[in-house]
């Protein structure tokens, strides 16, 4: 009989070694496993952990400034941060150390966001430093920062919904009724499962600039309101419009951010005081050493952190001499000081994470901004509604006010006072209740006048909330006047400067990379070693395997690229500035793990092309030949693989470099040598020629190798020229054979 699908197994459990065990064991399909075990971890990671709210807000955030603000931070006096953290954890119960971290990234002495929440006092550490630990909670104070009072603006007139905490002792809201974007105005990172978040920060202003421009006007143009993210950190960001307008568009993409640096002529020292935000001033100081230690800079004496209470400054001592523009250039290009930051507004939209661009992401603030507004205004109604509801009451009773004190006085029961007068004065429980809890004092014409008398401006201000209620432009409005009081009580400067990529003058490569003469070894299984000249003379023999040797080696310079030529027709570009320097000792690298090559695709030689101004000779077994300019492997964009590098009709036997014209010699599997001008081929620009016949071979013959005729011991020449081509040749006089230099090895 089968069994049912998805039905755990019972598996006999037969060590007999193992006491104590359980006899058996179930099997649990993998599938199931993850269903019941792994899916919801993911999702608890992607929805309660990782990814922000459309308020700006992770859970930890929200847990630990609603925390603050129950507490009465937003006006009071700072309190110890380890008290914030111990009451936080009433609603976040990760624990303590993670509590803390929250609120150092959210404060303003940690520097991490352009409008901090927390107002912080000691020392909270600083974002652009890897080794500035912050204090424990136990030294340091804090208390809400004053924008805080826009996150919980009229919290308490039911804008949000009110959830219960983990273990459903209190409660605590599910969203903060921010009034102004803050999910775009707070930088914001999560990794969660499967996905993950990178949220870059806007400037407060342009962003509530932004959101009533759009508004007032949909189509509105944003990026003349908000033209690039800001930074707290400041730097300059290399503006592209095409590339900003794709992340605006979509969500995802990325932009360069760069530092701010001075030359001070006096000191002779380039002073660095804005990093960009990705970076630390650690990593950049640990990168320009390992770069001075392998000799790629050279005009850099010292670079030392000064960083103090002022903020930021890295300080570079140059050699004397020393050009600090193109230093600077090489800097940003081989270190952090200039970075790309990357993008991915991805947001958790009714519990659903959507990556959106920035108009989307405002168009959503709106809409959810809108109904906390509405839910606000709804509140305020029936508030008046049921302070009008009474005041109804009142205006009853004061038809006869006797006739009420008659009706108390008489009652009998206390619990037969609120019916008696329901009964008396037409009124209901609650208008009842109302009249009955009226000290004895205040049943009086004069008082019962004086609140009544504001049943008229009640009605006015319920028929206005009604309309607004009603009408989304009057909504609009509300939101439009709330962001403009928000832009003008908080003004925060712009720290990034925009750069026009256009305009940044990027120095050619030759002026960025060291340039010094290397030579070049490359041996016959693959391993390529690039040796300088001062270490090449301090070097003994070269090291190779076991079995391998050496198969071509020459000079060249740092600058220079490489092509290098495999047996599957494929050419590999290798920028000899990308090899470590090697040492004579070392086997060196291998090329076919390096350049990330084919399974079973071997190295047949290695090139050194230069100004691409030359021809490359290749020589099929078959006996032809094909002559391709160099050219055609020359490439504008940094291309590191070029498929189809030659023809794969016949294998091939030799790779020859033409830089001028000269005479070949070719040698046959039957003893015979052809030897011809290179003149007589015509060169070609299609990489993929099959060439033309150079050697006619006899059947199941092939050609051997071809060699410079310079380069061989040929003796009699004239025997195996031809003026023509395809020849036969000669068979080889052992004088030309050079037996006798291969005895004297042998």
């Amino acid at each position: 009989m089968a069994k049912k699908k998805n039905t755990p197994e019972k598996k006999k459990f037969d060590n007999p070694n193992v006491v104590g065990l359980h006899a058996e064991v179930l099997e649990q399909p993998i599938t199931e496993t993850l269903e019941q075990n792994y899916m919801p971890y993911a999702m608890s990671v992607i929805v309660s952990r990782a990814i922000p709210e459309i308020d700006g807000f992770k859970p930890s955030h929200r847990k630990l400034l609603y925390t603050m603000f129950k507490m009465g931070l937003l006006s009071g006096a700072r309190t110890k941060s380890a008290n914030i953290v111990g009451q936080t954890m009433k609603l976040n119960p990760h624990g303590d150390a993670a509590i803390y971290e929250t609120m150092v990234r959210l404060s303003a002495g940690y520097q991490a966001l352009l409008t901090p929440f927390v107002d912080s006092k000691g020392n909270f550490g600083k974002v652009y430093s890897r080794d500035m630990s912050y204090a424990a909670s136990r030294y340091t104070e804090a208390r809400l920062a004053p924008i805080c009072a826009e996150i919980f603006r009229d919290i308490d007139k039911d804008t949000v919904d009110m959830v219960d905490n983990y273990d459903g002792s209190m409660k605590e809201p599910n969203l903060l009724p921010t009034a102004f974007p803050n999910v775009l105005v707070s930088a914001n990172m999560g990794i969660a499962v499967g996905m993950a978040s990178q949220i870059c920060g806007f400037n407060l202003n342009e962003v509530c600039e932004t959101a009533i421009a759009l508004l007032k006007d949909p189509e509105h143009d944003l990026f003349s309101t908000l033209p690039a993210p800001d930074f707290p950190t400041g730097g300059e960001i290399l503006y592209d419009r095409a590339e900003m307008e794709s992340i605006y568009r979509t969500g995802r993409g990325s932009f360069k951010v760069r530092s701010k640096w001075r030359y001070l002529p006096k000191e002779n020292i380039i002073e660095i005081y804005e990093i960009p935000y990705t970076t630390t001033s650690e990593a950049v100081i640990d990168k320009v050493a390992e770069l001075i230690k392998a000799g790629k800079v050279r005009e850099i004496n010292d670079m030392r952190d000064e960083t103090d209470l002022s903020g930021l400054r890295l300080a570079i001592d140059l050699k004397r001499g020393a050009d600090p523009d193109k230093l600077m250039q090489k800097l940003f290009r081989m270190t952090t000081l200039q970075d790309a930051f990357p993008c991915n507004f991805n947001i958790l939209v009714g519990g659903n994470p959507r990556v959106m661009g920035v108009g989307e992401i405002l168009e959503e603030w709106i809409a959810w901004r809108m109904d906390c507004v509405r839910r606000r205004v709804y509140f305020d109604l029936q508030k008046k509604r049921d302070k009008l509801h009474l005041l109804k009451g009142l205006e009853a009773i004061l038809l006869d006010i006797d006739k009420a004190i008659a009706i108390i006085r008489n009652t009998e029961l206390e619990s037969e006072v609120v019916p008696n007068l329901m009964m008396g004065f037409g009124i209901d429980q609650i208008q009842a209740e109302y009249v009955a809890e009226i000290r004895l004092r205040n049943i009086n014409r004069e008082y019962i006048l004086k609140r009544t008398a504001e049943t008229s401006d009640l009605e006015k201000e319920i028929e206005e909330l009604e309309s607004t209620l009603n009408n989304r432009r009057k909504l609009r409005a509300i939101l439009v006047s709330e962001l403009q009081q928000i832009n003008k009580k908080y003004v925060v400067p712009r720290r990034t400067t925009l750069v026009y990529a256009a305009d940044v003058e990027e120095p050619p490569e030759e002026e960025i990379v060291e340039d010094y003469p290397v030579t070049l070894f490359l041996s016959r299984e693959g391993y390529f070693k690039k040796i300088t000249a001062q270490s090449l003379r301090m070097s003994g023999e070269q090291k190779y395997k076991e079995g391998d040797a050496l198969h071509v080696s020459f000079e060249s310079s740092n600058r220079r690229e490489l092509l290098i030529v495999t047996d599957r027709q494929q050419i590999y570009k290798l920028r000899l500035r990308d090899m470590e320097d090697g040492k004579a000792s070392a086997l060196g690298t291998y090329l076919p793990t390096k350049l990330g090559m084919d399974e079973g695709e071997n190295v047949l030689t290695m090139i050194d092309p230069g100004d691409y101004r030359k021809d490359i000779l290749y020589v099929f077994e078959n006996g032809k030949a094909a002559r391709i300019a160099m050219s055609a492997y020359e490439t504008k964009t940094n291309r590191k693989k070029l498929i189809g590098a030659y023809s794969d009709k016949s294998p091939l036997c030799s790779i020859l470099v033409l830089d001028e014209e000269k005479e070949i010699a070719l040698y046959a599997s039957d003893g015979r040598c052809l030897v011809f001008h290179s003149s007589l081929l015509q060169t070609k620009t299609s990489r993929a020629s099959q060439g033309v016949n150079v050697m006619s071979l006899k059947a199941k013959k092939t050609l051997l190798r071809a060699e410079a005729l310079s380069e061989t011991p040929i003796v009699n020449v004239s025997r195996y020229r031809v003026r023509s081509v395809p020849g036969a040749g000669a068979l080889l006089k052992p004088e030309d054979r050079g037996e006798e230099q291969l005895s004297l090895i042998d």
